[in-house]
């Protein structure tokens, strides 16, 4: 398709500058893509229970997981690894630490080339168990649930219902309103359950329609749970009522309000269901009646107490307009028409990603991996996932939903300029897998994980390309500088070759390496120099001129590490590939392997465009990745990740053979989730928090060896977009109407996507 004078334009001013232009969307055709329809024929439709994802709610500050009852009244069907949970970004608790453990108590010292600096590095989790601190530290703060809402179904005779009482379920995600209905029998009597979180505030709205009400024998209850010792994937604690206390602080017709205390973590609630009864049935629970036929009932959250709140039907619009304006201005991809039979499924897996980072990745902290569905790591951001789960919203035409999470990097600048400095190094330093104090865990790998450092450039990058361009880089041009102030103190400068190095220590993207020997990771190397060279194009957007210290850095930059035409992992592996070959392909598990993992090398030419990549050689390692790989020992958003190599390789028809390679971590289930399925030769039944995630898995469903650690990973579904918007969208360099799709079998309709990097 042809470049229009004006895109070529601005293509030719990119690349005579060296800035990239803010480059318009792409449209496809000039009949507007039927939005609501392409929305709708995805809807999700339960008619049974799914036990391993039931559908969220959501409005990226708070998340509601509902079972077929449209609430959270019957939680035995469902795995222990899929909880009814009602998460908030702003809901952190902390057991007491009457010991007064800091971070330092968890740091050992390294010598950095005849430098001691003090990481929180656990060689073995065995040892690791000696220091109390360890289990503390990566343990606190956690997410915790706020509250479970729940129907109170009882037979005649007041006999709590079971769940095998339930008859003819059926339950539908309306994606384009944000509503779930959800509809039963019991006892010959139908009921419809309606489900809406409305966008201003964290409240669930739930209307309930059913003769039962009437008859006093359906209600509402809202019930507060604890925090338990064992917090992952469940961090609720129902059998210690003594534990945690409720108080109400007010009360009127339909409405009551509580104040919760859990050790000094207070936070508070509001019931408010016009006409109705409400009445404490319980410690820590209330019940909710009507004597009509339908009783609606609002359940509020907050870490304040809580203002004056929307009426229902106020409420029930909001969440309406909000959805509908969501699904209105953003991208969108229409596929119909394709005959390739792969084509709805893709639709279908993006509508529902993005109706689900909207739920999970649009707080003002950046998302766990599990989002707010359940808990992983203590319910912990891990910050090299950022970008997957976010970076997409700029490509999607929703830059100030990435804004949301980025501003968090600009509040904790100072700690991370401190954190820079006690490594002897510039700028700031981006911690692995925190909290929101920022706080990075001690583990075996977090310490050393560096390829989060560039990640606020590149955000800030995509954002600036989003347009709006003035504001941005005023916003975020300190966040940029101080961030490509460590990529350039971070290498050292090797006296043998002139060339600078990264690392040791460093623990890449392929984490299967050892921190303390491991130099010049493959992909690190490209993204650091494009780190820094972009941060220059921001200090010449701004009128600045160039940083002649970071020139000079740029100038012994190391080149990417390769071998007999292949891109090697990581320079200190020369001979990786000829140890790779053949192996870890077999039955037998063994985690020792090297080529297993994120296949990283990849992502120069992919996440990146490229700048120093031959494609050729590209295009042989991928080859050989694809030969040599354990691709057991994958995870998520690896396959889309290589799908975007693929795309840039000119290999469209490939890049969708990766969008749909059979691992069992890329099925999308009816939700649109994906589970996390994680290949471990020692598979258990129980994963002790200190060795680990500390998340209850299940060893069976998978087969031997597998060790399902959680039922979610939204990294898999940022990564989907990410792809999909570069091959829909193009990227610079590769204009015109979806480029990264194959011209035999897909007929892609395009409105609203930005171009990629």
């Amino acid at each position: 398709m042809p470049i229009s004078l004006s895109r070529r334009h601005l293509l030719l001013t990119a690349a005579a500058t060296g800035v990239s232009a803010a480059l318009p969307a792409v449209s496809a055709e000039t009949t507007p893509i039927d939005r609501e329809a392409v929305v709708r024929r995805h809807n999700p439709t339960l008619t049974a229970v799914d036990p391993h994802a039931p559908l969220m709610l959501g409005n990226g500050n708070i998340g509601f997981t509902a079972d077929i009852t449209g609430l959270q009244t019957f939680s035995e069907p469902y795995s222990k690894i899929a909880p009814l949970l009602t998460e908030a970004q702003w809901a952190w608790h902390s057991f007491p630490n009457p010991q007064g453990y800091t971070v330092r108590d968890t740091q050992i010292e390294i010598d950095v080339r005849g430098q001691k600096r003090r990481y929180g590095y656990i060689k073995d989790w065995a040892e690791a168990a000696k220091n109390p601190a360890v289990a503390w530290i990566r343990e606190n703060p956690h997410r915790f649930s706020l509250g479970r809402l729940s129907l109170d179904l009882r037979s005649e005779d007041g006999t709590p219902a079971r769940f095998a009482d339930i008859k003819d379920t059926r339950q539908t995600l309306d994606l384009w309103t944000g509503t779930l209905t959800s509809r039963f029998v019991y006892d010959d009597e139908a009921v419809m359950v309606v489900t809406r979180i409305p966008p201003d505030s964290d409240t669930i709205i739930a209307e309930v329609t059913s003769a039962l009400v009437a008859q006093g024998r359906l209600g509402v209850v809202l019930r507060f749970p604890g925090v338990s010792k064992t917090l992952n994937p469940d961090p609720s604690d129902w059998y210690n009522p003594a534990a945690h206390t409720t108080t109400e602080v007010s009360r009127r017709a339909g409405e009551v309000r509580v104040r919760r205390q859990i050790d000094s973590t207070t936070y508070h609630a509001a019931i408010v269901a016009p006409g109705s009864v409400i009445e404490a049935n319980a410690p820590h629970s209330y019940r909710v009646g009507a004597t009509t036929p339908t009783l609606t009932v609002m359940a509020s959250f907050s870490p304040d107490p809580i203002g004056a709140l929307s009426q229902p039907d106020a409420a029930k619009a909001a969440t309406e307009t909000h959805w509908i304006d969501y699904w209105s201005q953003g991208g969108m991809v229409d596929f119909s028409g394709s005959t390739d039979p792969r084509a709805p499924e893709l639709e279908r897996r993006v509508i529902l990603s993005q109706y689900l980072m909207a739920v999970n990745a649009t707080g003002a902290f950046p998302p766990q991996e599990e989002g707010l569905f359940s808990n992983s790591w203590n319910g912990k951001s891990h910050l090299e996932m950022h970008p997957w789960h976010s970076a997409h919203f700029a490509l999607w035409g929703r830059p100030h939903l990435l804004e949301k999470s980025l501003g968090w990097y600009v509040t904790f600048l100072p700690k991370a300029k401190a954190r820079a400095a006690e490594q002897g190094l510039k700028g700031a330093w981006w911690p692995k897998m925190i909290g929101p104090d920022g706080v990075d865990s001690p583990s075996k790998v977090s310490p050393f994980i560096m390829w989060q450092q560039p990640h606020p450039i590149y955000m800030c990058e995509l954002l600036y390309r989003a347009g709006d361009s003035v504001r941005i880089i005023k916003t975020y041009g300190e966040l940029v500088e101080q961030s490509a102030d460590l990529l350039a103190s971070f290498p050292y400068l090797e006296e043998q070759t002139g060339k600078y190095r990264l690392g040791p220590p460093i623990i890449p993207v392929q984490e299967n390496f050892d921190p303390l020997t491991t130099y010049d990771p493959a992909f690190e190397v490209a993204y650091y120099r494009w780190g820094i060279e972009t941060a220059q194009a921001w200090r010449e957007r701004s009128g600045k001129v160039r940083r002649a210290d970071w020139d000079a850095v740029l100038a012994k930059w190391p080149d990417l590490p390769q071998k007999d035409g292949l891109y090697l992992p990581v320079r200190s592996e020369p001979g990786f590939w000829d140890k790779a070959a053949g192996a870890c392909k077999s039955d037998a598990i063994d985690e020792t392997c090297q080529n297993r993992d994120h296949p990283s090398f990849l992502m120069p030419l992919g996440w990146l465009p490229g700048r120093d990549v031959d494609k050729l050689t590209m295009r042989h390692t991928l080859d050989r990745m694809n030969r040599d790989w354990d691709l057991r020992q994958t995870w998520g958003w690896d396959y889309a990740m290589i799908a975007l190599t693929a795309a840039r390789l000119k290999s469209p028809e490939e890049a969708i053979d990766w969008l749909f390679f059979d691992a069992k971590n890329n099925h999308y289930g009816q939700s649109g989730m994906t589970p996390r399925v994680h290949l471990d030769a020692h598979a258990a039944a129980f994963v002790p928090t200190a060795t680990g995630a500390g998340a209850q898995v299940d060893a069976g469903p998978d087969g031997p060896g597998y060790l399902r650690a959680a039922e979610t990973y939204f990294p898999s579904n940022g990564s989907l977009l990410l792809a999909v918007a570069l091959m829909a969208g193009g990227w610079d360099g590769e204009a015109g109407t979806a480029p990264g799709f194959p011209t035999n079998g897909w007929r892609v309709r395009v409105e609203g996507i930005h171009p990629s990097l």
